[in-house]
């Protein structure tokens, strides 16, 4: 599997250098403006995993390509991008104007998870289009990052956060509200909440995390120490879908990032993702895609 890109891999890709940041021990933020791009004067931005998190506000006419699907901006958008799911941007040259933030898990510790929040989870929205109104809500908070960061306020990190958490929650007041959303915190939710955290910690698959422990409604049920058919009901009383039908959704996702991203053989593709034999895995990948995983990679 093609490792993530890490933020020292950033770094050099992009300026050739490190900045002093990385030296504390917050965890790294820092800031950027897009710089305009001669047309074909654009590097191609490789398809890949990135070990950070990533938020762009863009205007132009762009492509971005996130794990298995392609979303075309029209005009302008807000992007949020996650260590779990590759993504790259096309049309570079089109970007009129914009700035960026990036970001570790490690820079929020102690404020919460970022991965609870809808913009950072695999299967949330990622790309937001925006009004001219929306549009002008945003710049001013890309504004206020540049000013904090190249202050001397010693709290100025706490801000940044706050900062973060404006984009976060303005795009996701963005989305219908959603049945979780509206139902009281109770043992149901618990559940499924947990077991959506397990299925999701198990992925990326790469070298340091190779291979898939949990696969069956059985395995998680065991891990949560439930009963299966609770578990079961819980999933289904939250998400509206079945525990292997959430199970199954993941495993798909992965699949098409790992045959489209990675040089691993189908049958470490399989393996990896706990199938004993190809076929079962060739079977399963053809019942979703209605092709096998063979032509899906050279599509």
């Amino acid at each position: 599997m093609n490792k993530s890109e890490s933020l020292e891999d950033f770094y050099k890709r992009k300026f050739d250098w490190l900045p002093d940041s990385f030296k504390e021990d917050i965890g790294h933020f820092n800031v950027f403006n897009h710089e305009p791009i001669e047309p074909g004067k654009s590097k191609p931005l490789p398809y890949k995993r990135r070990d950070f998190f990533k938020v762009m506000f863009v205007v132009g006419d762009i492509d971005m390509l996130y794990a298995d699907s392609e979303v075309k901006v029209q005009k302008q958008a807000l992007f949020f991008s996650n260590p779990h799911i590759p993504y790259k941007c096309t049309n570079l040259e089109r970007i009129e104007e914009g700035a960026y933030c990036i970001f570790n898990q490690r820079f929020f510790q102690r404020f919460g998870d970022l991965n609870q929040y809808s913009v950072f989870q695999p299967n949330g929205n990622h790309v937001f289009e925006l009004s001219n109104e929306q549009a002008e809500f945003v710049r001013p908070i890309f504004k206020r990052m540049f000013e904090e960061i190249n202050s001397d306020y010693v709290h100025k990190y706490d801000v940044l956060r706050n900062l973060v958490f404006e984009l976060l929650h303005f795009a996701m007041k963005m989305e219908p509200a959603t049945l979780l959303e509206k139902q009281q915190l109770n043992a149901s939710q618990r559940i499924a909440s947990l077991f959506l955290e397990l299925l999701e910690r198990q992925f990326p698959i790469d070298e340091n995390h190779p291979s898939i422990q949990l696969r069956s409604a059985s395995d998680f049920a065991s891990q949560l120490n439930v009963h299966v058919n609770h578990l079961n009901r819980a999933v289904k009383e939250i998400t509206q879908k079945t525990t292997s039908k959430l199970i199954a959704e993941r495993f798909l996702q992965e699949s098409k990032i790992m045959l489209k991203q990675s040089n691993w053989n189908i049958s470490e593709v399989a393996y990896a993702l706990g199938f004993n034999e190809v076929t079962h895995f060739n079977n399963f990948f053809k019942k979703h895609m209605e092709l096998s995983p063979s032509k899906f990679r050279a599509s």
